[in-house]
């Protein structure tokens, strides 16, 4: 039996930096796998996404969460700004 509620999303982030070399955070079952290169990481992520500069692969009503919600903004700028 899973723990997770029906309206969890469970999304992986992945910030480029170049060929090979990405930040990530989740989990590879993740509903939705989202993407951007770090010189793309400090724009809106919804407005990054309608350019085609966020990409995402899985479950768009997931991703519409995480985008209203403000935590792909958070989380993308975390992993954006590694040491």
């Amino acid at each position: 039996m899973s723990s997770k509620k029906k309206d969890d999303v469970v999304v992986q982030y992945r910030v480029q930096f170049g060929k090979g070399d990405e930040a990530i955070s989740g989990p590879d079952d993740a509903d939705v796998v989202v993407r951007v290169v770090s010189k793309d990481a400090a724009a809106d992520p919804s407005l990054a996404f309608m350019q085609g500069k966020l990409k995402a692969e899985g479950s768009t009503g997931a991703l519409f969460k995480v985008l209203m919600s403000g935590e792909a903004a958070s989380e993308i700028s975390r992993l954006a700004s590694r040491p």
